[in-house]
């Protein structure tokens, strides 16, 4: 497996866009009544506009229920867009039928949060991994079983444990098992959703590793979906903040640590454990609840629960504008207009 095989890089110019989504939303519709008589929808994914180059790595966070995983499997196509652009290596694939669409897979691999749940637990755990090379037709015969020993020692796992099923590896084993799998069909895109958010804290820190290790020698992009934020900074280069089906902030990982924009992110980084007792940092509590998808608050998303907000906050919705260089956030607080009018 070579480096030309999963894209390369491009010493000779800026990195290769793998991924450019633009204003992608997916709706869901509210079924009501015996006769499944529509009640509104739920906006699962509302505009989000992000582009992606091969070897970094985006990082997607967020409260549960905010859309995280809808917008990677909408990426992905697992699930139909309701409007938007989705660009994959420069073919548009928003509306490409399931024929059509089948030449793209090979580009774009998922890792699901529970490897147990995502792995035939009927099939060894060589056939899972031989399974994407022979519905492509990629190789064959001993072809095919030196490629699989080739992938498991590549992640990690020993050859002997092909003969294996998943329920006779450890949570970690399976995790590795899912990223060989994933790395079969030699993809520029890999959407991680909570890939480690089941492991233990030992066996998480060797799954990034994995992770960064493969990004590194295959220049892989990565789509990188979490809520934990010390494990979003570990591996991310750039960190986009989802609110309510919206990215309210997006920036490179220092910047947001150092100096987060939107009160949302704020509180979201007040509410990162410190490992020091004789640290001291003022929590930020964000009153009430989040807002039902089905039926979300005017203006800013946010409003209902944010200590800033003003009037122009419940009238009117802010736009993901870069306010400081390759730093945006979507905050009435930082458009110049709003601020010299009030």
């Amino acid at each position: 497996m070579t480096d030309a095989a999963y894209g390369g890089s491009n010493p000779d110019g800026p990195p290769r866009r793998v991924l450019e989504v633009t204003d992608l939303v997916k709706h869901f519709p509210v079924k009501k009544g015996l006769f499944g008589r529509s009640a509104g929808r739920v906006s699962a994914v509302d505009g989000v506009s992000f582009t992606l180059a091969a070897g970094e790595t985006l990082g997607l966070v967020g409260e549960s229920g905010c859309g995280k995983s809808t917008l990677g499997k909408t990426v992905l196509r697992l699930l139909p867009p309701t409007a938007g652009r989705i660009l994959l290596c420069g073919a548009d694939i928003t509306s490409q039928s399931d024929r059509r669409l089948r030449e793209h897979r090979r580009e774009m691999q998922m890792v699901f949060q529970d490897p147990y749940s995502s792995l035939n637990p009927r099939m060894s755990c060589g056939d899972i991994v031989a399974e994407p090379l022979a519905i492509y037709g990629l190789v064959s015969g001993r072809e095919k079983d030196d490629e699989v020993s080739a992938l498991f020692e590549r992640v990690g796992l020993r050859a002997e444990q092909k003969s294996r099923y998943p329920h006779q590896l450890s949570g970690g084993q399976r995790q590795r098992l899912s990223i060989a799998r994933a790395l079969a069909l030699k993809p520029s895109l890999i959407v991680a959703d909570e890939p480690v958010s089941a492991l233990d804290v030992s066996v998480q820190a060797q799954v990034i590793n994995l992770l960064r290790d493969l990004q590194r020698d295959f220049n892989l992009a990565y789509l990188f979906i979490s809520h934990d934020l010390a494990v979003v900074e570990h591996i991310s280069h750039r960190i986009a903040v989802m609110y309510l089906g919206k990215v309210v902030e997006l920036t490179d990982k220092r910047s947001l640590f150092a100096t987060p924009l939107h009160p949302y992110t704020e509180a979201l980084l007040s509410a990162v454990p410190v490992p020091d007792p004789r640290a001291k940092g003022d929590k930020i509590i964000l009153r009430g609840d989040v807002p039902s998808p089905v039926n979300p608050p005017s203006g800013c998303a946010f409003h209902t629960r944010c200590p800033h907000a003003t009037d122009v906050c419940r009238r009117a919705t802010p736009a993901l504008r870069e306010v400081k260089p390759a730093h945006f956030a979507a905050c009435h607080l930082h458009d110049p207009a709003v601020s010299s009018a009030a």
